[in-house]
């Protein structure tokens, strides 16, 4: 049996840190939209127990893979011998804080469930994703969310339709030195949901650091001011984005990105793994 699946990536409209815990994890208020931009995964059932990569991200050793370690971590928690293949073609950009490698650990743990017959349920999964990384459950959840602690306490929020214009700069920043960074926003006031839902806030504590640090960054946040009067980073960066009315007029733009960014225009998505183009097939 054979599952292929194609994972989303994910926007932050915004990020405020509220505070740090004890053991140094910083606690997040953020909401995430999960769009169009998707990687692909196959995964093939294997009869000899074995879980083997045949294509991933390029660069990234077959053991630090996480979607090698999302497979694994299944296994070991269900107490299953099931084996699999696992093919990822990659397109959502690397360090751009656009959640690809979370994305397709969630791919992994959603489609074994189904491959190996485990029958999970969405929290079980999203537990398990967890230990994987804090933005996994989000993506297992396949809707909008609002994310609270490290990211792993999440409400979910109503669908709405939403596209933007996303640009990756060429560049990727790496997170643990943007949340070392010490001219980084600790204090933010706490909103809980009931805040966020009477005024939702579009600032994200990273914004100013990743522009400081990067000027490819700062460039692309300046082009997106200048075409949509808007811009925003999502997660640590070094993704843009801005939020847009037309999809056909955004699209045009297209055309104007300077060379070396990558750019699309995505819209927003829920229910990912249950989308029909999503098959099953022997």
């Amino acid at each position: 049996m054979r599952l292929s699946i194609r994972a989303p990536a994910k926007l932050n409209t915004f990020l405020h840190i509220i505070g740090r815990r004890a053991d140094g994890y910083h606690l997040l208020e953020t909401a995430f939209d999960l769009v169009d931009w998707y990687d692909e995964i196959e995964l093939t059932a294997r009869a000899d127990g074995e879980i083997v990569r045949v294509a991933g991200a390029h660069g990234v050793a077959a053991v630090d893979d996480l979607v090698v370690r999302a497979a694994r971590r299944l296994r070991v928690e269900c107490a299953v011998a099931a084996g699999c293949e696992i093919s990822v073609r990659k397109s959502i950009p690397m360090g751009a804080g656009l959640g690809g490698g979370s994305a397709d650990a969630a791919a992994v743990l959603l489609g074994l469930d189904r491959l190996w017959g485990l029958g999970l349920s969405r929290a079980r999964l999203a537990e398990i994703g967890l230990g994987l990384g804090a933005d996994v459950p989000v993506f297992i959840g396949q809707g909008p969310a609002f994310a609270e602690g490290v990211g792993e306490r999440l409400t979910p929020l109503v669908f709405r339709q939403c596209s933007y214009f996303v640009i990756h700069p060429g560049v990727g920043l790496a997170t643990p030195a943007m949340f070392a960074a010490p001219e980084l926003v600790r204090d933010c006031p706490r909103l809980g949901v009931a805040g966020y839902l009477a005024r939702p806030p579009v600032d994200n504590v990273f914004l100013k650091v990743a522009m400081a640090r990067s000027e490819a960054v700062r460039s692309a946040v300046e082009w997106l001011q200048g075409r949509f009067g808007e811009a925003r980073l999502t997660g640590s960066g070094s993704a843009v984005f801005a939020p847009v009315d037309s999809v056909t007029e955004a699209s045009a733009r297209l055309a104007e990105v300077p060379a070396g960014w990558q750019a699309r225009v995505v819209s927003s998505v829920r229910d990912w793994f249950d989308n029909p183009r999503a098959e099953a097939r022997k």
